[in-house]
């Protein structure tokens, strides 16, 4: 598998995951000059903008760990494009997730770990 599918089987498995916990996917790979924003989903009454994290080796560290400070603010302009584009208001209840994927390298599964509220908005 190359890197662009191993990224869609990690976004397909945060899917399903989300699916299952009664989020509504919106979109998916919703792209804006700058970047990428993985997953948009609808969380009860918030917009959710999910950033997807997969790591088969541990040894570069946690996915978790990943979404470092200038990837968050990519995130923000992403959100504020899809808010302006999509005619939210400035006031509709937004939320920035990350979904991590860790795979065991002992039993070769997959770990989902959904972070909710993972960082704040980033100027």
């Amino acid at each position: 598998m190359n890197k662009h599918e191993i990224g869609m089987r990690g976004e397909d498995l945060a899917c399903n995951y989300l699916e299952k916990h009664k989020c509504i996917i919106l979109e998916r790979n919703f792209r804006f000059k700058g970047g990428e924003i993985d997953i948009i989903a609808k969380d009860g009454e918030y917009f959710v903008f999910i950033e997807v994290k997969y790591r088969s080796l541990s040894a570069f560290g946690m996915a978790s760990e990943a979404v470092n400070y200038p990837k968050q603010k990519k995130i923000c302009r992403g959100c504020d494009f899809y808010r302006m584009k999509r005619g939210l208001g400035d006031f509709a209840p937004i939320r920035f997730d990350v979904i991590a994927l860790d795979v065991n390298s002992a039993t070769g599964k997959t770990q989902i770990q959904w972070i909710k509220n993972a960082f704040d908005y980033a100027r």
